[in-house]
């Protein structure tokens, strides 16, 4: 076959340092807007973006083009340096050093995006890292629970 094709499905999760509430009302649907520019700029579409005050999930179809880590960190080192730009308040933003990336049946799609439009209403009931500690344990991923958390 001459050409190589594609269509990766990625649900990506990270937060920010410590869990700090960094995510402002002020700023998070600029930020989110941001993020899905990064994201189209190295091919890779966002479908869905949202989160909490200290966390995001970012529902993407990645390219072919690009390493996942390589993809993730020039989301969060370009997303970091914007948010550092709005203002002293957020002089000091960082994102965790790690973050949690799965693939994700085409067959899901709808329910991912549900999930992702519903944080808010979820995480009155399960916090941040149970929350991750669930997806962890649905994906099967192996990990080490000192490490998981900055």
């Amino acid at each position: 076959m001459a050409q190589s094709l594609a269509k990766i499905y990625v649900h990506i999760v990270f937060s920010t340092k410590n869990r700090t509430p960094w995510i402002t009302e002020l700023i998070e649907k600029e930020l989110y807007a941001y993020m899905s520019g990064v994201l189209k700029a190295l091919q890779s579409p966002s479908l869905i973006i949202n989160g909490m005050p200290d966390h995001c999930h970012i529902f993407a179809r990645q390219s072919k083009n690009i390493a996942t880590s390589k993809l993730i960190q020039e989301l969060k080192g370009t997303s970091s340096g914007w948010i550092k730009n709005q203002g002293k308040e957020f002089r000091n933003f960082k994102w965790q050093n790690g973050y949690g990336v799965f693939s994700v049946s085409q067959s899901q799609e709808e329910r991912l995006r549900r999930y992702i439009l519903n944080q808010k209403e979820h995480h009155r009931k399960i916090s941040f890292k149970e929350e991750f500690r669930m997806l962890l344990h649905k994906y099967k991923v192996v990990y080490d629970e000192k490490y998981v958390w900055d």
